[in-house]
């Protein structure tokens, strides 16, 4: 069944029920508004920007904006690309192209207009829907994009060169559009993150989205009470994945621009949040934020938060064993998943098995899951080999690249890159990703085993690992740390922490820097590898 018909179903029976809130607290401190819908709460001291909408009015704009690509020629299977920054507007466009029968084509709002303009003509898309972050970003290659017929601008002050998203879709008709769609049907063009260079489209159907919406409202037990905080970007599969849950529950959401751990905290007290995905980096964030009596969890109402989970990037163990320490009653769960293996997690931990914290999991609802050697082949119990995943989320193909496609998908099975070990009980651990292995003196290093080592120190904030040239070992590890605000470390102190370590897994060389993540949290270790890659720096020897 078509994800569109949930969204009828919600407006139907709930139409007068709030089902989204917009919370920007930066626009609050910044001043700097730049929606008209925005309002200032009457007699709220705190004086944030907020906006809501009912499932009926989001039915309603999602109805007006696949009205008006039909009025335009938009046909059945054509590409609409959307460009926003997370905000109320995001969901409904998403839906009106799905309701249009067209596929919906989220990009990454880092994208330069270079990249901007490598996926437009990439996915083959025709219309494009931006905001005004975009403008200058859109305006450069405006003329370079030929195959985009319409440009929509959903925002004020609009643009000579684009047409107002506003007013179009307030004179066309609320009532649904006659457009049979099925499940085989292509629904959406997600890219991959590019951390090897620009991006791959991935092609999904209207079976990979209904697919996520069981498989979160399995994992995570929403029900019509709950109200799921999301604050990563919703172009990105993980965080629409796991609204999925309320839009199949028929629950509230609260999509929160800004990730201080404050804004974070006020927004899960004063709007009863019950469910909260985070990313590595904002869990952290809250947690030395509480040690260092930043914030103080007796300011803020949270006995009614039951859910905290993680995906997107690994999870180092010790940082969930902080978080238990401040938060004993939550439930927790780590979702591992690709934009290739749509959704909440083709693998999960599971909110049960908290024991098992390291693991990433079990197969998610409705998934396989296997551990291979190279050839797709069958290794034993305990031994790393690549992760393989099967099941109703799977992509279509890498649009356009047969070649890429036929080398990650064999007889169903996805293979994801990520190696991985399973141990007797059937938990899986991740080690690391395929390419980013680390082959020093013939020993394979993994970098995420010594990430979550160093990680441990009390001063480091993050860390990365990734592996340089080296004239007699091929390569050596070396580890980028960024170290907390105020702590002082030296490389003498790195060496002696890493003592314990097995000699070989040691890195060889120490630096200190910002570790950069993408907006899902992910660490840009190809950035990581052209800034140090001719690095002159001197190796610090663990061991002579």
């Amino acid at each position: 069944m078509p994800i569109t018909e949930f969204l009828a179903r919600n407006a139907k029976i709930y139409g007068q029920e709030l089902c989204l809130t917009e919370i920007n607290l930066d626009l609050q401190e910044s001043h700097n508004v730049t929606w008209r819908e925005y309002e200032l709460i009457e007699n709220n001291p705190a004086g944030e920007y907020r906006r809501e909408m009912t499932w009926g009015v989001f039915d309603e704009k999602a109805n007006r904006l696949a009205n008006l690509l039909l009025k335009r020629g938009i046909k059945k299977g054509d590409k609409v690309a959307i460009l926003l920054m997370n905000c109320l507007e995001w969901l409904p466009i998403y839906f009106g192209i799905l309701k249009a029968g067209a596929i919906a084509v989220p990009l990454n709002f880092r994208y330069t207009a270079e990249e901007i303009k490598y996926c437009l003509g990439l996915s083959d898309t025709v219309a494009l829907i931006f905001g005004p972050e975009f403008i200058g970003r859109v305006e450069t290659i405006c003329d370079q994009i030929p195959k985009v017929k319409t440009l929509f601008f959903a925002g004020e002050d609009r643009p000579s060169f684009a047409e107002n998203y506003d007013r179009l879709t307030a004179n066309c008709s609320s009532d649904a559009p006659n457009i049979k769609l099925s499940d085989e049907d292509d629904a959406a063009v997600y890219f991959s993150s590019g951390t090897t260079g620009f991006p791959k489209a991935i092609l999904h159907t209207h079976q990979s989205l209904m697919s996520a919406c069981y498989t979160e409202a399995e994992h995570h037990s929403q029900t019509r009470e709950d109200n799921f905080l999301c604050i990563p970007p919703l172009y990105h599969t993980g965080a629409k994945m796991h609204w999925f849950g309320s839009l199949l529950s028929g629950s509230k959401a609260v999509l929160l621009r800004g990730v201080k751990p404050e804004w974070i905290l006020k927004t899960v007290s004063e709007e009863k949040i019950t469910i909260v995905w985070l990313l590595v980096p904002w869990a952290q964030d809250i947690l030395d934020a509480i040690e260092r009596g930043d914030v103080r969890l007796e300011d803020y109402e949270l006995t009614q938060w039951r859910l905290m989970h993680i995906g997107a990037q690994p999870v180092p163990p010790s940082l969930i064993r902080r978080w238990k320490k401040q938060f004993p009653n939550h439930l927790y769960d780590t979702n591992y998943g690709l934009s290739e293996s749509i959704g909440p997690g083709c693998v999960h931990l599971g909110t049960g098995n908290i024991h098992k914290v390291g693991a990433i999991g079990i197969p998610g609802h409705n998934w396989d899951v296997k551990i291979t050697d190279e050839n797709g082949g069958a290794i034993p119990l305990g031994q790393v080999g690549e992760l393989v995943v099967k099941g109703p989320g799977v992509m279509k193909c890498y649009y356009k690249d047969p070649e890429a496609t036929a080398a990650a998908i064999k007889n169903g099975w996805l293979f994801t890159g990520d190696m991985a070990r399973m141990d007797k009980d059937g938990f899986i651990y991740l080690v690391d990703r395929k390419k980013d292995v680390i082959i020093s003196g013939g020993e394979n290093l993994y970098p995420v085993q010594i990430e979550d080592f160093i990680r441990a120190h009390k001063a480091i904030k993050d860390v990365a690992v990734i592996g340089l040239p080296h004239e007699r070992l091929g390569e050596i590890a070396a580890a980028i740390i960024e170290l907390k605000p105020d702590c002082l470390c030296t490389e003498e102190e790195i060496q002696a922490f890493c003592a314990p370590m097995p000699r070989y897994k040691r890195p060889r060389k120490i630096i200190f820097d910002i570790v950069p993540r993408n907006p899902t949290g992910k660490i840009e270790k190809p950035r990581l590898r052209e800034k140090y890659g001719g690095s002159s720096l001197v190796a610090i020897q663990t061991e002579k």
